[in-house]
């Protein structure tokens, strides 16, 4: 009989606040990583700050907000209220400490337990809050939680506000980076939300005068609009609607009170009803709901009173209820498209005759497609019996029994080496892995017809699960895994081009990454270094002197499981794949991807990069 560890009152261990968020940073920010993604850590901690001073806008007090990201070092700088003097060490170290419990200083504010900025203070290895008010002044230093100072000063000439300085702790965020892309486009929902207000970041300005109808016009090429963006709003309640004339999924922008739920909750799935239903009644047609919403390109931003969000990190609203006496999320939704967007559809009747004509289209297309759609999906379904294709993990993202599971990751490898030490040093739990058979199809030009008729296509678009909508999107990392050479590198234009072909939100939502695995090893009997550039390949033989073994990895199937393991564990090196917001993906895709012409002959010449392998 195996020995039972003794269970008594030494086992049980009280945690004080800091020590509870450092143990356990993912109750609090969701996952860690290393700001290859835009959901990592680093990002909620700036976006938890940041939605005090923009509570504070909300407010009526303060217009500007500045913000700096300096390598590791973040400040934001407000011009709002102030923390009250004799507070100011309270709120960001005491938990369940706020103005946000009293309706009355915040109403319908982002942030309502308490929690933000304490979890930022503990997180950070140097923490620093300024708050100046009436002429006078009081900060507080912190040290991952830790008060290491506190000043008060009776006379100030500051003006009135709150600065908080940070640097997330090394300790808990490894080798992190800020990526201002990432930062901007966060910056940028923010002012589309609150019209008025102002950010400066690192010296650049971001401002909005139409809010939502920004958004949109931004987010989608003015030449892909099939008609001009329908901007309705409400006391509560704000909503942009367009369709796009190229793309064939649909795509969404939903916030609650300022706050960007990128895995929506009930106002936008009211929302989607209510689109439906109000399009349905104003035409006096049953149309199906995916004919109505096909290619639609929409952003929805409700008010909440005490909303309810099922995570710290609120990416999804949990609320049903409006609050005060206003009536249910989806009632209020409901009611408010119906009156406004079917006054809109009868003042402007050649919107409306260009929505019916896009739905009839879809409804034809969904029609053509239904025989080719079985015959996939019997195909995919034999496929991923016989062919095991797709190595598949435990738990993914956005399933019943785990909707935020941010780490689910689908590796997409090219042969059958590279995925077998792949699929062998893989976490079960949250990594899968596609084998692609050769290379795939170039896609530009094509239409939705070859996703179903190409065996790749069809499988790869099976195993993501996105052929209705890319809510049922089963990861929420897609990974291409190929080889640093010049096939390896075709292999990924060509899926990129996939991707940006027929799901182009994958990209602009930030789900695709590229994995960087190293192309040297270099090692002595003491010690391994993995080297990913020539650069770090010379630092490492000085390091090892004196001449230690180095071993050029041609492909991934030359490096083993055993090795495999530390490239897609916690060390993994993303290089997330973005697209500039000023880009037209028709554009982008002609240049790349289509015809050869003279003009690319002579950009590829031009930016032509030659790498020696020189092995000293």
């Amino acid at each position: 009989m195996s020995e039972q560890t003794n269970y008594t009152e030494d086992n049980i261990r009280s945690l004080d606040w800091k020590e509870h968020i450092r143990m356990r940073p993912g109750m609090y920010i969701g996952k860690l990583g290393d700001g290859s993604s835009p959901d990592d850590g680093i990002y909620i901690l700036l976006k938890e700050v940041l939605d005090n001073s923009i509570d504070e806008f909300v407010m009526g007090a303060g217009k500007t907000i500045d913000i700096s990201v300096q390598g590791s070092k973040v400040i934001v700088r407000d011009y709002g209220r102030g923390i009250p003097l004799g507070k100011v060490v309270d709120v960001v170290s005491k938990m369940n400490t706020g103005g946000k419990y009293d309706s009355k200083a915040f109403k319908k504010s982002v942030g309502l337990n308490g929690v933000g900025t304490k979890a930022v203070n503990a997180l950070s290895s140097f923490f620093r809050v300024e708050s100046s008010r009436d002429g006078k002044s009081a900060s507080a230093d912190f040290e991952q939680g830790n008060l290491t100072n506190e000043e008060f000063l009776e006379e100030t000439t500051r003006r009135k506000g709150t600065k908080v300085s940070f640097v997330p702790d090394e300790v808990i965020f490894k080798n992190y980076k800020y990526r201002s892309e990432y930062v901007v486009k966060m910056l940028k929902n923010y002012v589309y939300l609150n019209p008025g207000l102002t950010i400066v970041f690192n010296g650049e300005k971001f401002f909005s005068e139409n809010g939502l109808k920004d958004l949109l016009a931004e987010n989608i090429n003015a030449t892909d609009l099939l008609y001009p963006i329908i901007h309705l709003r409400g006391e509560d309640i704000e909503v942009a609607i367009t369709h796009s004339k190229t793309q064939y999924s649909e795509q969404y922008h939903s916030f609650v009170n300022g706050q960007n739920t990128t895995q929506g909750g009930m106002h936008l799935t009211a929302f989607r009803e209510a689109l439906v239903k109000t399009i349905r009644e104003y035409y006096g047609k049953n149309y199906e709901a995916s004919d109505v919403r096909k290619s639609v390109v929409s952003a929805i931003a409700i008010k909440v009173m005490e909303p309810v969000f099922e995570s710290q990190t609120k990416t999804k609203l949990g609320s049903t209820d409006m609050g005060g006496e206003l009536p249910t999320v989806r009632t209020y939704i409901n009611d408010f498209l119906k009156t406004h967007l079917d006054n809109y559809l009868h003042k402007n009747p050649e919107t409306a005759d260009k929505i019916q004509r896009k739905i009839l289209q879809a409804e034809r297309e969904r029609k053509e497609l239904s025989g080719i759609r079985k015959l996939a999906k019997d195909r995919a379904k034999k496929a991923s019996l016989h062919n095991k294709k797709l190595r598949d993990c435990r738990v993914h993202f956005g399933d019943a029994k785990n909707p935020r599971n941010l780490e689910s990751t689908l590796f997409i490898t090219e042969g059958d080496s590279a995925s077998g030490s792949i699929t062998k040093s893989r976490d079960v739990n949250t990594q899968a892995v596609f084998s692609l058979k050769g290379k795939p199809l170039n896609s530009y030009g094509l239409t939705k017809k070859i996703v179903y008729e190409n065996e790749e296509f069809n499988l790869l678009q099976a195993a993501l699960n996105i052929e209705e909508s890319l809510e049922d999107l089963r990861y929420n990392n897609v990974v291409i895994a190929t080889d640093a050479d010049v096939d390896g590198m075709h292999i990924r234009l060509l899926l990129i081009t996939f991707f940006l072909q027929f799901f182009p939100e994958i990209i602009k939502d930030g789900h695709l990454y590229i994995l960087q695995t190293p192309l040297f090893r270099v090692r002595n009997k003491k010690e391994t270094i993995y080297c990913y550039s020539d650069e770090e390949r010379v630092k490492a033989i000085e390091k090892l002197k004196p001449k230690p073994e180095i071993t050029r990895f041609k492909g991934l199937g030359e490096i083993s499981p055993d090795e495999f393991v530390h490239f897609i564990g916690d060390n993994i090196r993303l290089d997330p794949v973005m697209l500039d917001d000023n880009m037209n993906i028709d554009d982008l895709l002609s240049f790349y991807m289509g015809k050869n012409t003279p003009t690319r002959q002579e950009f590829i010449i031009d930016n032509l990069k030659v790498e020696l392998d020189v092995i000293e």
